[in-house]
């Protein structure tokens, strides 16, 4: 006699569902009915499921939402130039380039050996990149690299036409 392929499983959510365990070998069918009657059918876990994401979207929403209200704030504050890009790039690549270049003052000036002076050189060169893309193509990059960065972008932009400005 073969091991039956429809097993009748009563889920913990209390709907009663038969299926179809084909795809399973015959020694996996049995274990894995008796673990969908532990959970909820898939009906119910979508509902349920919905609702966190809906709730997590609109977290995320409102992060972005302040993030981005930071990163123009301390634009603002340290005179930074708009970026030159599309809606979305221009907005994602303020975040990154407020997240970078504060995390590179943290990393260099207030936990390194570096003095203001020595910052506010590389801030001017900060100024200098208005591409939204660079700033997005430097969001992994490790803070304390920045003035590298900057150094090789101003560096291309005196011997050719910079593409990233």
């Amino acid at each position: 006699m073969a091991v039956r392929l429809t097993w009748t499983v009563n889920h913990a959510c209390g709907h009663t569902i038969d299926h179809d365990l084909s795809a399973r070998r015959a020694d996996e069918r049995a274990g894995y009915a008796r673990w969908l009657t532990a959970r909820a059918c898939t009906d119910c876990w979508r509902t349920a499921h919905a609702a966190d994401a809906a709730a997590t979207k609109e977290w995320l929403a409102a992060r972005r939402e302040q993030e981005q209200a930071d990163a123009e704030a301390w634009a603002d504050q340290y005179d930074m130039p708009p970026l030159a890009g599309s809606e979305k790039a221009v907005a994602w690549g303020q975040r990154c380039r407020h997240q970078l270049v504060t995390a590179a003052y943290q990393a260099l000036v207030a936990e390194g050996d570096w003095d203001e002076a020595r910052w506010a050189e590389a801030e001017d060169a900060a100024r200098t990149v208005d591409r939204a893309g660079w700033w997005l193509d430097q969001r992994d990059t490790d803070p304390a690299d920045l003035p590298e960065l900057l150094a090789a972008v101003t560096d291309a932009d005196r011997s050719t036409e910079n593409p990233y400005r």
